[in-house]
């Protein structure tokens, strides 16, 4: 096993993604090899060093191993180097056999020299091409909140936010260093929003990730800033498909490394709803409203594919303007094509006046109403004109999961209620606790501390780490992240809202898992 971490650590330390060729080290001389053991060094730091508190016994026996790790380096570095000789000519057998000179046979002398040079490196950091936080003792690990948390619509984000918080405390510090949100950034719900908060964050080299955006618009906007400054960011709440991926190896038009989510792919909404309305309700004609916003405009998309795949026809795709109030001429233009149903995955106050106006145009008296995750919110609920409505979402029967600090949905709620006085407004709330946990897991994985008590955080590191999550317990069920940053659990559930706002979130009258969608999403 040591032999196998060297080896790893000898292959990243050439900055080619493998072990160094003789071409590599060819004519680097004594400097260069001294650089690459530096990144070894470094590397088995990263490997072997404690991740949270570790009794002494357990530090001695590491620190051995590394010492012995070192000695197996310089061997192997200074063989490739000294075998540099061999490419000189194919049949030139003298000077692949001569002795080295004196110059290289001091990379090999004494154990003493070597223990010398190796006590030299052991406070020495390399970071990846992605750069590294460096913090001091008592310094705190920063990482950003940002939702949306001011205006008619920061009863989306502000749960997610506490969440966060929730989560930072039950976490407790990382190598000794408490984790603080700073001060919370506000995405305003828009691009702009988003990419004034990205640019904010930037220029914080000191920031390492960052929980959100609350939709996937803000999104668009922020991501880019967030990944070309080597930082992650992890959203619990955006499920836009081009964000991540067409769940078939195509990246999505909108995705940017070092973006990841908890919340689902809106391909498995879209296909949930549709299958929905096909085969449970019977409908095979309907209507998809959206307000030109990527989450609004790619589930409603995702709607119409899979409707129709199913054999189903939406026979109109349309769009409101955000900022409407007289929905009127869209309900108008709806009616003259007399669809069974309507999906319109949009948000407030865009879907206060479609289910205000729609009794008034002739024509869609009997239509099914269909909201989705955006309109999944007690403001909404409260009106009576969504009694009968369905909602389409995220699927929040989350049972007896539990978090790896040991949080379970009862729990998180009943806290909640206890210092808020009500219980969260939007559906994301677990998402958020579970992105949280998920990059303080990986922040901690990740962390190296130096002897003086410094620590490193490596940016490449951290999304390494966060690519390879696999089976990671949260309260929503188990994550795993896909190539493209989608880490959610899939679970999509349709409820009825029957009269009852606080009701309607858990009256589900249909449900579907990843397995049960991912055929009709791929054809397969």
């Amino acid at each position: 096993m040591l032999l196998l971490r060297l080896r790893w650590c000898r292959s990243r330390s050439s900055g080619l993604g493998r072990r160094p060729s003789r071409h590599d080290l060819e004519d680097t001389g004594r400097e260069s090899r001294r650089i690459v053991l530096r990144r070894v060094e470094s590397c088995l730091i990263s490997r072997l060093a404690p991740r949270r508190s570790v009794p002494k016994q357990e530090r001695t026996m590491r620190k051995y191993r590394y010492q012995v790790l070192m000695l197996f380096a310089i061997a192997l570095v200074a063989a490739a180097c000294g075998a540099d000789g061999d490419d000189v000519g194919a049949g030139d057998t003298t000077t692949a056999t001569e002795a080295p000179a004196a110059e290289e046979t001091t990379a090999t002398t004494t154990p003493a020299e070597t223990t010398a040079t190796t006590e030299e490196m052991m406070d020495e950091f390399v970071a990846g091409p992605l750069g590294a936080v460096e913090l001091a003792p008592g310094e705190d690990i920063q990482i950003r909140s940002l939702q949306a948390i001011s205006g008619p619509v920061a009863f989306l984000g502000i749960p997610n936010q506490n969440a966060t918080q929730f989560a930072i405390d039950d976490y407790g510090p990382i190598r000794g260093l408490n984790v603080s949100l700073g001060t919370p950034l506000d995405d305003l719900f828009s691009a702009e929003g988003g990419q004034a908060a990205g640019q904010t964050i930037v220029a914080d080299e000191k920031v390492i990730g960052v929980i959100g955006t609350s939709c996937s618009g803000a999104a668009v906007a922020a991501a880019p800033l967030i990944s070309a400054a080597g930082m992650v960011i992890i959203s619990p709440s955006n499920t836009s498909p081009a964000l991540t991926s067409d769940m078939q190896g195509n990246a999505g038009t909108d995705y940017n490394p070092g973006y990841y989510r908890t919340a689902h792919n809106d391909l498995f909404q879209g296909a949930g709803v549709a299958k929905f309305v096909f085969e449970d309700l019977g409908l095979t004609t309907a209507a998809a409203i959206h307000d030109g916003d990527p989450y609004t405009n790619g589930l409603a998309a995702a709607f119409q594919t899979a409707f129709e795949a199913l054999g189903g026809e939406v026979v109109v795709f349309t769009a409101v303007n955000k900022g409407d109030t007289d929905m009127t001429a869209v309900l108008s233009e709806v009616a003259g094509f007399s669809p069974e149903a309507i999906y319109f995955p949009i948000f407030q106050p865009e879907g206060d006046f479609i289910v205000q106006q729609i009794g008034s145009v002739s024509g869609l008296e009997d239509v099914t109403l269909i909201g989705a995750d955006g309109l999944l919110v007690s403001e909404f609920l409260e009106l009576p004109e969504t009694t009968g409505m369905y909602f389409s979402g995220p699927d929040l029967a989350f049972g007896d999961n539990t978090s790896s600090t040991g949080v379970n949905a009862e729990a998180f709620l009943a806290r909640y209620e206890a210092e808020f006085n009500e219980l969260p407004s939007a559906a994301f709330w677990a998402h958020s606790y579970d992105a949280t946990i998920l990059l303080l897991t990986a922040i901690d994985a990740v962390a190296v501390e130096s002897e003086d008590g410094t620590v490193y955080i490596d940016r490449q590191a951290l999304r390494d780490e966060l690519d390879a999550t696999t089976d990671f317990p949260g309260i929503i069920g188990t994550i795993t992240c896909d190539a493209f940053g989608d880490c959610g659990a899939q679970r999509i559930a349709v409820v009825l809202h029957e009269g009852d706002a606080v009701a309607a979130t858990s009256n589900v009258v249909y449900s579907a898992t990843r397995e049960d969608l991912i055929d009709l999403i791929t054809g397969g």
